[in-house]
């Protein structure tokens, strides 16, 4: 029986991922409507699409073992289940961080204006810069799915009092967390990066737009600061889904603790679910794709 705050924590966490569900469908069905209709698809769509469809899957993977371990502990403790569980999230997650990793780097060269020679050398090798990044991920998963096999097999299994216990010391554990998250961490750093130049480039050019008079400096002023608002708004959503998925990790040392882990589930779900809406209302294109799909699902109703 969940208490007051556990289930108040859980109706929210599960209302953000029917919304997140939502949000990021309504990207899929935008772009794949717009590819359908020019016959292109560019590489912006691409990571557009990709983020959401990954993070589609991201969001039922958490719920799932979210429910088993609150509704149904002793499934949860399957150790097949577990297994399943955890090569999907391993997958998903790789994907997910690298679809967002690769869209904040693509933004920051294409807007971003530094004189720097480095970022100059980069702006030039973009499109190499993007097949380094999908090696990169393949190279990551791969070591990560190797370990996390290895670490699945060496855990010794003993079934007492109906649940499965892993004889395994703490700190190898956590060691071997952070050796299988480490392509994930370093996507998650260069996330932050890019995302953190391009606000130093914007408001910069903020700065010198507002030195000058003319007709557009309003306009562009507006632009640049709604720009600013979006990347400062996924940062903060972005460091919230890590710190939610981390609480989720740390409860595996911490069993029996469920007001915790449904903590975790909450903070987890907004990143998908709120960040999904902001691209839908600030994105002109995926607004009015969105609103064709949203009539054409009602003309087929």
């Amino acid at each position: 029986m969940l208490s007051a705050a556990e289930g108040t924590l859980l109706s929210v966490a599960t209302a953000q991922i029917v919304l997140g569900t939502l949000g990021n469908s309504l990207i899929v069905l935008a772009n794949c409507m717009d590819w359908a209709k020019r016959k292109k698809f560019s590489k912006i769509a691409f990571l557009l699409t990709g983020l959401a469809t990954s993070r589609i899957f991201i969001i039922w993977i958490i719920t799932l073992d979210a429910y088993l371990k609150v509704f149904f502990p002793s499934m949860h403790s399957s150790r097949g289940l577990i297994e399943s569980i955890t090569y999907m999230w391993l997958t998903v997650n790789h994907l997910s961080v690298w679809f967002a990793a690769s869209l904040s780097i693509f933004y920051f060269l294409k807007i971003a204006n530094f004189s720097h020679y480095v970022f100059l050398w980069l702006r030039r090798r973009a499109d190499k810069l993007f097949y380094f990044l999908m090696g990169y991920l393949l190279i990551s998963w791969l070591i990560s799915f190797s370990i996390t096999v290895k670490a699945m097999k060496n855990n010794k299994m003993k079934y007492r009092n109906r649940t499965w216990e892993i004889n395994q010391e703490t700190r190898k554990s956590i060691i071997n967390y952070v050796l299988v998250n480490i392509g994930v961490i370093s996507l998650f750093v260069m996330t932050l990066t890019a995302c953190f130049l391009l606000i130093i480039s914007l408001w910069r050019h903020r700065r010198q737009m507002q030195s000058h008079v003319s007709e557009f400096r309003d306009l562009n002023t507006e632009a640049h600061v709604k720009a600013m608002k979006v990347l400062i708004s996924f940062i903060i959503l972005y460091i919230f889904h890590f710190i939610g998925i981390l609480i989720e990790i740390i409860c595996v040392f911490i069993p029996k603790n469920n007001l915790l882990f449904i903590f975790g589930l909450t903070m987890s779900s907004t990143y998908p679910c709120c960040h999904s809406f902001i691209l839908l209302l600030t994105s002109n294109q995926l607004k009015q794709a969105s609103v064709r799909v949203l009539k054409r699902l009602m003309c087929c109703e």
